[in-house]
């Protein structure tokens, strides 16, 4: 008869070919997304109202852009895809004339920060 040790060694294996395996697939998810576009422009816009903080930021590549709204008012961000570059920078631009229009102070406009 095994030792009892023996069935918990064999589920060890087991799960550590598991683990492996996920780390495999996560190794090739993480390979593809190198191979995604760079970034052509980043651009973020912090604005202040009553208190309150938003953030519009737009990303844009060689086959189109996003532009992401975070708004305080919101439960959840909202994010729009343009297969147009310059539409997604134009469309930028116009949500940040709207924002003024209506209020919002632009506290930053430009480059993302990090750090």
């Amino acid at each position: 008869m095994k030792d009892g040790n023996d069935f918990f060694d064999d589920m060890i294996d087991d799960e550590m070919e598991l683990e492996d395996a996920a780390l495999m697939e996560f190794d090739e998810a993480e390979s593809e997304d190198d191979e995604e576009e760079e970034f052509i422009e980043t651009r973020a816009a912090i604005l202040s109202k009553k208190g309150m903080v938003a953030l519009l930021s737009l990303k844009t590549f060689a086959s189109g852009g996003q532009i992401v709204r975070v708004d305080p008012r919101q439960s959840l961000p909202t994010a729009q895809n343009y297969e147009d570059s310059e539409a997604a920078l134009s469309w930028y631009k116009r949500s940040l004339a709207t924002s003024k229009r209506n209020g919002w102070q632009v506290v930053y406009d430009g480059e993302p920060l990090f750090g």
